[in-house]
C-alpha cells in the first residue's frame, strides 16, 4: 500500500512543483518577448529625415531719384530802347487857353527808356505781370523809375526796385 504523505510534505512538494513550473513559464515567456521585439527591431522602421533649406536674397538697391535742375533765364538788359511819344493837342481859336482845356503851346515830346518792353511795345509799369523770361530782370518804366520782376504775392510781377 501506498504511504500517505503528510500534508506538510504534499504543500512542499505542490509549492516546489508550482515554483518550477513558473520558473520554466517565464523563460519562456521572456523568450517570446525576446523575439517579439527583435522581430520588431529586426525590421527598420522608416527614418523620415526634413531638410529645409530657405534662402531669401533681397537686394535693395533705391531707385535712383530725380535730379531737380532749375533752369533760369535771366534776360540781359540789351541796348537801351528810346520811345518816342509825341502828344498832339488841338489849337484853339484864337486866345490863351480858352479852347479845349489841353495844355498850351504846340506838340509836347516825352522820352522814356524802358530796356524791356511788353510784347505789344509798351513799357511795364510796376504791379503788372512778368513774364517767365524776364523773372528777376530790371527795367525802368516809361516815367524812368527802376523797376525788377520779382516774386510778390503769388505771382512774377514788377515792382520798384
Amino acid at each position: 500500500m501506498a504511504k500517505v504523505l503528510s500534508r506538510r510534505k504534499r504543500i512542499w512538494i505542490g509549492g516546489i512543483a508550482l515554483f518550477a513550473f513558473g520558473a520554466v513559464g517565464c523563460t519562456q515567456s521572456g523568450q517570446d518577448d525576446a523575439a517579439s521585439v527583435a522581430a520588431t527591431s529586426a525590421a527598420p522602421a522608416p527614418t523620415v529625415t526634413v531638410t529645409v533649406t530657405a534662402t531669401a536674397t533681397e537686394t535693395a538697391t533705391p531707385a535712383p531719384a530725380p535730379t531737380v535742375t532749375e533752369t533760369k533765364t535771366v534776360k540781359v538788359p540789351g541796348p537801351t530802347v528810346t520811345a518816342t511819344v509825341t502828344r498832339a493837342t488841338s489849337s484853339g481859336s484864337g486866345g490863351s487857353g480858352s479852347g479845349s482845356g489841353g495844355s498850351g503851346g504846340g506838340g509836347t515830346t516825352a522820352t522814356s527808356t524802358c530796356s524791356i518792353r511788353s510784347n505789344a511795345g509798351n513799357c511795364y509799369s510796376a504791379g503788372q505781370f512778368c513774364r517767365n523770361s524776364d523773372h528777376g530782370a530790371l527795367t525802368t518804366t516809361a516815367a524812368g523809375a527802376r523797376i525788377k520782376c520779382s516774386y510778390s504775392g503769388s505771382a512774377w510781377r514788377w515792382t520798384y526796385a
